[in-house]
């Protein structure tokens, strides 16, 4: 499916999602899960961190709090969150400062500062026990970049995500150098190929792929072999429904170098209804399911009922 088209550009998406539901079947077909079919199992749950836009006002010391009380409450115990300083918009930074998806934009050491007083305000508010990852969108240039993470360095965020644009250049290698804080990008690239220049050039401290655009578990596994070699952690990308999660749960439990994966669960309630089996996570954990394949039985009726205005159903 990846080679054997004109010109060789076939579209890793779908690739991702025939080759998923093929392990699917096999695994069902075989009576094993996914994971014991890859490789075997390092671990039988796999870490999570969620998405979240941060303090209502990141300037107000009791609405900090207020978000940090609801973060730690959360019953499935995240201990790691993820965001962006999109809200600081309107707030100190003028409302459409930037465009998510734009490359090279520039940030001005005023609104650096504002940005890096907003994280310190953050980290206070969660104390030293939640980690969180600074969200970018591929839209900075390099300096602005380096500046980013020097001004949320006194935070000590787990990572900058995506600050550059999209494919390699040596634009991310001197980000590297240059950052006092890890580096992580990857889920908007395809296959081995387009990880590859990222690890040769040592421009990450992390890779970020994600199942459903990286071609999969076969290709994602071909990813983390690779990126192994290089000793290099791989954090997934996920956004998608439950398919993906569990996806991701066989792959994280199988891939030694596997550190943490995105989720929506506890945000998209359809992860929690599409399937016969429930969800479990606890303590910021997801159980890799036990069953054979995917480990789920999907539910046809809530499927036809959530499907958008035009769209057939597979059978």
């Amino acid at each position: 499916m990846v080679n054997l088209q004109h010109p060789y550009r076939s579209n890793i998406p779908t690739v991702s999602g025939v080759d998923i539901a093929l392990w699917d079947a096999v695994g069902k077909l075989l009576n094993r899960p996914i994971s014991t079919l890859l490789s075997g199992r390092f671990r039988d749950e796999i870490p999570l961190y969620i998405n979240t836009p941060g303090p209502e006002d990141w300037f107000d010391s009791i609405s900090c709090r207020d978000w940090s009380q609801r973060m730690k409450e959360a019953p499935q115990g995240w201990s790691t969150l993820k965001f962006g300083f999109e809200r600081l918009m309107g707030n100190g930074l003028p409302e459409g400062r930037y465009s998510p998806g734009q490359m090279s934009q520039t940030l001005r050491s005023t609104e650096l500062d504002l940005i890096r007083r907003g994280y310190e305000n953050c980290r206070e508010a969660l104390g030293d026990e939640t980690d969180f990852i600074v969200h970018c969108h591929n839209e900075w240039d390099l300096a602005t970049a380096i500046g980013l993470t020097q001004a949320v360095a006194s935070s000590n965020p787990l990572w900058v995500e995506d600050a550059l644009p999209v494919w390699y250049s040596d634009s991310w290698k001197a980000l590297k150098q240059a950052s006092p804080v890890r580096i992580i990008t990857g889920e908007k690239l395809e296959l081995p190929r387009e990880f590859l220049p990222f690890l040769m050039n040592e421009a990450l401290d992390a890779i970020h792929p994600d199942l459903v655009f990286a071609g999969g578990l076969t290709g994602c596994r071909k990813i983390a072999d690779l990126a192994e070699m290089f000793y290099i952690p791989i954090a997934t990308h996920n956004v998608g429904s439950l398919v993906q999660n569990m996806a991701t749960a066989h792959f994280g439990a199988s891939v030694r170098n596997f550190v943490i994966t995105e989720t929506r669960i506890s945000q998209n309630r359809l992860i929690d209804e599409m399937a016969e089996e429930k969800v479990q996570v606890a303590n910021g954990k997801l159980a890799v399911p036990n069953g054979p394949g995917l480990g789920i039985t999907l539910i046809p009726e809530v499927l036809r009922e959530n499907l958008i205005e035009g769209e057939s159903y597979w059978d």
